[in-house]
């Protein structure tokens, strides 16, 4: 099974997990003399595989992204990368979008606004840091679907 394929069947079992805790909790109560529409012991015992299939899961894509290197680097080292570019970008992006609405002024009597930053060369880093990141997640995806899970 490639890394990608165990991403994807991760994430399917993330969801199954929350449809189970859904199902075990519109099952948990009835009304005296009616029976719940699932048998919340059976839930229980299929939530209970698709976590021990998840935490497997887990284990073996977080081993296979330490031992994988690209250019130098490990997956786990490109992911980390991956998320703080993420983190930096928002904040820098917010950061141009607040420094740019400057508003006019109706009359002369009116406040002035000025922005503290230079918006211009600010817009160049985040232009900048959506390419490598962008650049560095095509990387990360090849990586993912050319790797085979440990």
């Amino acid at each position: 099974m490639k890394l990608a394929e165990a991403l994807q069947e991760r994430a399917d079992l993330n969801r199954r997990i929350q449809q189970l805790q859904q199902r075990l909790g519109n099952n948990a109560i009835v009304q005296e003399g009616e029976q719940p529409a699932e048998d919340p012991k059976e839930l229980l015992v299929e939530l209970d595989r698709a976590v021990c299939e998840l935490e497997d899961l887990i284990s073996r894509i977080n081993l296979t992204n330490c031992r994988t290197l690209v250019g130098g680097k490990s997956l786990t080292e490109l992911l980390a990368r991956r998320d703080m570019l993420t983190v930096k970008l928002g904040a820098y992006r917010n950061l141009v979008q607040s420094a740019s609405q400057v508003s006019r002024r109706a009359t002369r009597t009116e406040i002035k606004l000025l922005s503290t930053v230079n918006v211009k060369d600010l817009q160049k880093q985040v232009d900048q840091m959506a390419k490598e990141l962008r650049l560095l997640d095509n990387s990360i995806q090849e990586t993912n679907w050319n790797t085979e899970l440990d």
